[in-house]
């Protein structure tokens, strides 16, 4: 087992949090907090409490992804894991098409105008369901910007320059 360090924290994501107990064998039940919920089957090891843990076994059970760790016997051991977050390395992030990005990628981007004007940073991602809209401030500004996330008014995102330009429509 190994315990994490805070700057390791920041190259994590969240993909779970464990739930209740499953049974008597250890066995841990996770609500999936990813888009793919079929990652677990891939699984390897998980960072869990502090901990890095080997993962044993997964199974479905309804919206339950059923966790098996071999760390982990039976269920009082398993029990002090409840609420806790499961992380993995970005790296190990699940590969995406292009043109698509995770929101932990857009969260703090310098948001600029076709003029290169600075319009704030990304500071959340509200999910609409027809599409997303980055919510955009200045620091120190309470004021915000809703940015639909479509291709008409994002024209480019550049995450390793940590910028995005947006041609935002004119307002009436």
């Amino acid at each position: 087992m190994m315990s994490s360090s805070p700057s390791a924290a920041d190259n994590r994501i969240v993909i779970g949090k464990a739930g209740a107990p499953h049974g008597i064998r250890g066995e841990l039940r996770v609500i999936p907090l990813t888009d793919f919920p079929e990652r677990f089957e891939e699984l390897k090891q998980v960072y869990i409490g502090g901990e890095l843990l080997d993962v044993e076994d997964v199974k479905y059970h309804k919206q339950f992804v059923i966790v098996k760790f071999k760390q982990y016997k039976v269920r009082e051991e398993v029990s002090r894991l409840t609420g806790e977050l499961l992380y993995i390395d970005k790296k190990d992030a699940m590969p995406l098409e292009e043109g698509e990005y995770y929101t932990f990628d857009i969260i703090g981007l310098e948001v600029f105008d076709m003029e290169g004007q600075s319009l704030g940073f990304v500071t959340e991602v509200l999910k609409t369901g027809s599409n997303d809209v980055y919510v955009t401030s200045k620091k120190g500004e309470a004021k915000q910007l809703l940015i639909p996330a479509l291709k008409a008014v994002v024209k480019e995102i550049n995450i390793p320059e940590g910028r995005m330009v947006v041609d935002m429509p004119e307002e009436a």
